[in-house]
């Protein structure tokens, strides 16, 4: 009989990880320790995946609010900044702000509306729209934002984000402006210093505030690319994708680590015979339908993965299969015959009618996305994820 499970997804429990620790051991002992209970045997192509954050915590990649402060300030110049499109979270940005707010002496705070990046909503569009206000056009000050929509708080945090981040900047000694406005060249009323702060759009932000006039442009991923008095970095991502550590510093995303994931499909392999893809992730790419949130606030779901990882699905859809091609059977039969139209799949099924519907992602998004909602961000204690049965079909026994 064949096979009746197919996907599964799994959490495994590890150690708390530290700065210095042996992560490729560790990752690899915790699977090999799950395998010894019996809780599952390792295939070929079986998925191993970690969480960012373990791999920034053994690496030690750690910033301070003063590391941010000197960076930011001899990169701006220290005088009055232009903070815009930052995202609003407690956990990704305050302490972020902290420092920035540190390295100078006035912020103009610019935010979007009527949400983040990410979905994190100010006011409602419903009433955006009641007012009369249009979002493409229309810059608000602070007064005419209050006269507007009053004080309105975040409906999971319940925290009113423009005065957080209005109070967070006047505590580190800054003045603050606030303005709300979604053409970052609106900013350059302000000041010609721009520090942007959105994630997915910061190069088209970037390009837009440059060919406007502005004189000093950077993006989060250009602060704390180097050490700054031996603090952690990311060369590629600065200080995107970092997290609240403690009230007076972050974590950043992992510096490279492709060895390491290499390092761990190796020992795999050695202590198993089975080719097993291995993968570092971050936030899953999705968005919840009831908050509006998309959860994506790293720079990307994974910074590191092993070869066989790399492409996106190649599926034809079932339903289809069945409701077309082969109407005219059931059962054993139908059965039979969409195994065969899978086992005769030949290179890309890119605009096969087959195939539509089935999702045009890449696999360590996906992937990433799977292991983000298995492993939570709480307190589960599962930072490994072992998935198995992602790459089986309809037809594998």
């Amino acid at each position: 009989m064949s096979r009746m499970v197919g996907t599964v997804s799994m959490g495994i429990r590890a150690p708390i990880i530290r700065s210095g620790d042996d992560l490729a051991e560790i990752v690899t002992g915790s699977v090999l320790e799950a395998v010894k209970e019996g809780a599952f045997s390792v295939r070929d192509r079986d998925v191993v995946a970690m969480t960012e954050a373990i791999v920034a915590r053994s690496q030690g990649n750690y910033a301070s609010v003063e590391d941010i402060a000197a960076d930011v300030k001899a990169k701006l110049g220290g005088e009055t900044i232009g903070v815009i499109f930052p995202i609003l979270s407690r956990n990704r940005f305050a302490i972020c702000l902290r420092g920035i707010a540190k390295g100078a002496k006035k912020i103009v705070l610019m935010l979007s509306y009527p949400s983040d990046e990410v979905g994190n909503h100010l006011i409602d569009e419903d009433v955006m729209d009641e007012k009369g206000v249009d979002p493409y056009k229309d810059v608000l000050s602070l007064e005419r934002y209050r006269e507007l929509f009053g004080y309105t708080v975040h409906p999971f945090t319940g925290v009113d984000y423009v005065d957080y981040y209005s109070n967070l900047i006047q505590d580190c000694g800054a003045e603050v402006e606030v303005i709300f406005a979604n053409d970052p060249r609106a900013i350059l009323s302000y000041t010609k210093n721009v520090l942007a702060c959105d994630i997915h759009t910061r190069q088209r932000t970037k390009r837009r505030l440059v060919v406007a006039g502005a004189e000093k442009v950077f993006c989060l991923d250009e602060i704390m690319t180097a050490p700054i008095n031996g603090s952690g970095y990311t060369e590629k991502y600065g200080l995107l994708g970092s997290n609240k550590s403690t009230e007076d510093k972050v974590k950043l995303f992992p510096r490279p680590c492709q060895d390491l994931v290499e390092d761990i499909q190796a020992r795999l392999l050695a202590a198993t015979g089975k080719q097993v893809e291995v993968m570092v992730y971050g936030d899953g790419a999705f968005k919840d339908p009831v908050g509006k949130i998309w959860e994506l606030a790293d720079p990307v779901v994974s910074p590191a993965y092993t070869a066989g990882l790399e492409g996106t699905p190649n599926e034809l859809k079932l339903k289809y299969l069945a409701d077309n091609n082969f109407a005219d059977l059931s059962g054993e039969a139908l059965r039979e015959a969409i195994k065969g139209e899978i086992k005769k799949k030949d290179g890309s099924l890119v605009g096969n009618m087959a195939a539509q519907g089935t999702t045009p992602r890449r696999l360590t998004d996906l992937i990433g996305s799977l292991c983000d909602l298995t492993s939570g961000s709480g307190d589960k204690g599962t930072p490994i994820v072992y998935i198995q049965g992602y790459f089986d079909n309809y037809t594998t026994e």
